[in-house]
């Protein structure tokens, strides 16, 4: 197996540790308006409930944007002039969430708070949404000439296979916010949190199911069915286990549903990186958008290094900071720290 493979599966596995860990992060702060009324405690739990994790979970998006820079620069070339604008929008709402989640309890005043409150519902919903109509665009194909520049308008980009694709990552990633919380909040927040996955499941499983069916009978590969099949399976165990109250279980599902499906959309892509519609002779694939072996050799060494010491400290902190919120865990807590609370 060539390196430039190599480094298409390693970004492959970095967009998966990033949808499976910021996508709680986006369907808790997705739903956090929904978790109590403003300025209650009940907000504070669910933004505690990722205080020391968010920021670290967003280092597998840089990391997967620098891997794809470097292993594949005409790729990410392509990819960053051709959807300039929905990724604007996304870092905009990444900005905006960060500063909301430092800012919110840096003075005591309700519509301060219901300010911050709304950046950080945008700044998670927002991106949740466009992430699912980029890569949908991006396993579909976009309008791209010889010279693999992206020719496609704004208009384009929201096709009806796109706005499915949005529409299941939002509520994929909201359903996985819900679990999320149910599993590590107690009190009033768990209970509203498992109410809010058995409804958002009334969307994200028909749309998840669609979206996959879609993609595999227009894009997919044979061997990628297993994978589609893996998720429907692993989504619909996951909302039974919600509907039993056995919030370890469901969160386990989730991730595996998140994993099939990321897995099958990069399956499908293969060895394409950015097809083009326009003419396939056009499209990106693996070969013709990779970097030198002498620079995907230096990566590849840089990332055994660096990757492992990556994932000891992220465990680590998840082992840290694995006990439930709950109401009065938070209301003992300084305000000033980094959580927002």
């Amino acid at each position: 197996m060539d390196l430039a493979v190599i480094w298409f599966i390693a970004i492959s596995v970095l967009w998966i540790g990033y949808f499976v860990l910021e996508g709680f992060d986006f369907g808790v702060g997705t739903l956090m308006p929904f978790m109590g009324r403003r300025d209650s405690v009940d907000r504070r739990v669910a933004i505690n409930s990722i205080g020391p994790v968010w920021d670290a979970n967003e280092v597998w998006l840089i990391t997967a944007g620098g891997a794809t820079f470097a292993a594949f620069p005409a790729w990410y070339a392509s990819l960053f002039s051709g959807f300039y604008l929905p990724l604007f929008v996304i870092l905009i709402a990444l900005i905006l969430r960060g500063v909301a989640f430092e800012y919110r309890g840096k003075r005591d005043d309700p519509v301060w708070r219901l300010w911050w409150d709304r950046a950080i519902f945008f700044g998670s919903a927002a991106p949740a949404l466009l992430w699912g109509i980029v890569f949908a665009n991006v396993v579909r194909g976009v309008a791209m000439d010889a010279d693999h520049i992206v020719t496609a308008s704004l208009v384009d980009l929201f096709n009806p296979y796109a706005l499915l694709g949005g529409l299941t990552t939002l509520s994929l990633f909201t359903l996985h916010g819900a679990v999320f919380l149910s599993l590590k909040t107690d009190g009033p927040v768990r209970v509203r949190a498992r109410a809010a996955a058995l409804r958002t499941a009334c969307v994200a499983v028909p749309a998840a199911a669609a979206f996959l069916l879609w993609t595999q009978l227009a894009h997919g590969q044979a061997w990628t069915w297993p994978l589609v099949a893996l998720a429907a399976l692993a989504l619909v165990g996951g909302v039974a286990a919600a509907r039993a109250r056995r919030e370890g279980l469901a969160f386990g599902l989730m991730v595996a549903t998140i994993l099939a499906a990321v897995v099958t959309l990069f399956g499908s892509l293969f060895p394409d990186v950015l097809p083009s519609t326009t003419d396939p002779a056009f499209s990106l694939t693996v070969e013709n958008a990779s970097s030198a072996d002498y620079t995907l050799t230096i990566m590849t060494w840089v990332a055994v290094v660096f990757l492992p010491l990556v994932l000891l400290y992220q465990g680590w902190s998840y082992w840290v900071f694995r006990k439930r919120v709950t109401g009065a865990t938070v209301t003992g807590e300084s305000v000033a720290q980094r959580s927002g609370a």
